[in-house]
């Protein structure tokens, strides 16, 4: 019988977190203040964030200690397993060899709680009662109140209005681990009820749901804020992902020609390529693509820039690609995806040809998730079904030219939560959106 999950044991969960800043080779820009637009320290986050991440946010360690608590927590779905697609390659006649990370057998069913619960544990040691954050499609709403539930720290989540209304089931997810859950843009703060009284009908977006969050946590003096993407310190805690993986290649006796991601705002693709990208520094040859959805294609059609990172302008202006934090995308299902800029870490290579990206319709991108479904057996949620999409299109390729290379991506979720959408997808009701319609 071939192989085809390759697994690891718990002893063999990262002890150490990888810090890619330690090897790149160009400046970062610094983070701004949003009103005197100078250069902000360490301190300026200081009243949101605990110490400890800060201090990992501006670190140039290659290796940061994973603490035994994190660990213990992580025991419970890590190592996540590696899977070789053996009947997807037989249904697309592909050379190719693909593999898949799947990290939908975490308890929140994707791979936000690999930093959710470091974040909790932080803010437990600097002695937080309470967290704020945000939530797109709900995985990491889902996975902050999972982490704070561990570490007896209230949750209040503010969802994206279209998510809270397309995927009810995570908002009950999340009331299950004790989270308080409300739609964004809501009446519970000031910049929510400035939203409803501009477009009572408002879709909501992270951007405003990001400024509400920020609104709260700065409002209390009990209250920290969380969040599941953008940061360095979020992109840290995702590398166990990628960690793991390289053991789980090098078991198999391969070594990945491509690693694909799905990305909104970097944690996924992070996770999941940047050990690897510390290899193409030292030399070898791996191509990196970030696959994003054309009505959000903020590395493909977005300008690097300093933007804030919500749509109040309450955050510090980060050297970033974005299409603008004014911008409200369409109401795709891929709920994780709608963010309007990206991981500075993320579009610092991008900028520097170190990444690619690809941007890519719903409706294609549901007819692989089907097909993906088909054949492996996993649903994927909407946002990995972007990776799945771009891992596909690489493999045809592939059939094209006879090459046979080997395809790695991150199944960074399930979608069990997401059936809504799907049915959308059967019954042919799905609307392809692009980002420059949307602007005329």
């Amino acid at each position: 019988m071939k192989p085809t999950k390759i697994q690891l044991s718990e002893k063999d969960i990262p002890t150490s977190w990888y810090n890619i800043m330690a090897d790149i080779d160009f400046p970062m820009e610094p983070p701004l203040h949003p009103e005197t637009k100078e250069p902000i320290g360490p301190e300026a986050l200081e009243p949101i964030f605990p110490m400890a991440l800060i201090g990992q946010e501006v670190s140039q360690e290659r290796w940061i200690e994973i603490p035994e608590e994190v660990r213990d927590i992580y025991a419970l779905y890590r190592p996540s397993p590696l899977f070789r697609a053996h009947r997807l390659e037989a249904a697309l006649g592909t050379p190719a060899k693909i593999y898949y990370k799947y990290e939908g057998v975490s308890p929140a069913g994707s791979h936000k709680p690999n930093t959710a619960i470091a974040q909790a544990y932080y803010n437990k040691e600097a002695g937080v009662k309470r967290i704020a954050t945000e939530t797109g499609a709900g995985q990491w709403g889902s996975a902050i109140s999972l982490a704070c539930n561990y570490f007896d720290i209230e949750c209040m989540v503010y969802m994206v209005k279209v998510s809270y209304e397309q995927k009810p089931y995570r908002r009950s997810l999340m009331e299950i681990w004790g989270a308080n859950v409300i739609p964004s843009p809501s009446d519970q703060t000031e910049f929510g009820r400035k939203i409803l009284a501009q477009d009572p009908e408002s879709l909501g977006s992270l951007g405003i749901a990001i400024s509400e969050a920020m609104g709260d946590a700065a409002s209390r003096e009990d209250t920290n804020y969380a969040l599941g993407s953008v940061l360095n310190h979020v992109m840290l805690h995702q590398t166990v992902i990628g960690l793991e993986t390289k053991k789980q290649m090098e078991i198999a006796g391969d070594y990945p020609d491509v690693i694909i991601g799905c990305c909104g705002g970097g944690s996924n693709l992070a996770g999941l390529s940047f050990p690897f990208l510390a290899d193409k520094f030292a030399g070898k040859d791996v191509r990196v693509v970030a696959a994003e959805p054309k009505a959000c294609p903020t590395l493909t059609e977005g300008k690097c820039e300093y933007d804030f990172g919500d749509t109040a302008g309450m955050t510090p202006l980060l050297k970033m690609y974005t299409l603008g934090h004014e911008f409200v995308p369409a109401g795709i299902h891929a709920g994780g995806l709608r963010y309007h800029g990206d991981s500075p870490i993320i579009s610092a290579l991008y900028e520097h040809d170190l990444i690619e990206a690809v941007a890519v319709h719903q409706n294609p991108v549901f007819e692989s998730a089907v097909q993906f479904a088909r054949t492996e057996g996993i649903v994927p949620a909407p946002e990995s079904a972007h990776a799945v999409r771009v891992a596909i299109d690489e493999a045809l390729e592939a059939k094209k030219t006879g090459e046979p290379k080997t395809i790695l991506f991150g199944l960074s979720g399930h979608g069990h939560f997401d059936l809504a959408s799907y049915d959308a997808y059967l019954a042919g009701k799905l609307i392809d959106y692009d980002y420059a319609s949307e602007e005329s």
